[in-house]
């Protein structure tokens, strides 16, 4: 091989190094809400009716990928190329209200947005409510 296809095919390793780590990267990256979110008021923090709205809502829409408990595991779970949230977590539920409610606003990735699907703001304030219950 002469020094020419080489140089050309080191460069080629090079660029798709670079790819796969770019890929990596961005996949690694964490989901931050804007900062109108973190601060955002529950309007229905605490409210038994909306915990329980929250509860028929997350068997329709999130359980499939997040489990019954909540835990990632759901039965669709294993075929993403990303990984469910665990909401019991310490770390999930560290997070504020309105950064959750921004997430399942928004969707992300292979999480879907559910603005349109659950156009009402108080439906997604009640799968906040629920999922608090899964600690």
């Amino acid at each position: 091989m002469n020094i020419t296809k080489m140089i050309r095919l080191f460069a080629l390793l090079l660029l798709c190094n670079g790819m796969v780590f770019m890929a990596v990267a961005q996949k690694a990256q964490k989901w931050v809400a804007p900062a109108q979110y973190k601060t955002m008021k529950n309007p229905s923090a605490g409210n038994a009716e909306s915990v329980n709205t929250g509860k028929d809502l997350y068997a329709k829409h999130c359980k499939s990928c997040h489990g019954k408990d909540g835990l990632g595991d759901g039965p669709k779970a294993s075929s993403l190329d990303v990984s469910c949230n665990d909401f019991s977590t310490a770390a999930f539920q560290a997070q504020t209200d309105g950064e959750i409610f921004y997430k399942i606003t928004q969707g992300k990735d292979k999480m879907p947005a559910y603005a349109k699907t659950l156009p009402e703001d108080a439906d997604r304030w009640a799968l906040v409510n629920y999922i608090r219950k899964m600690k």
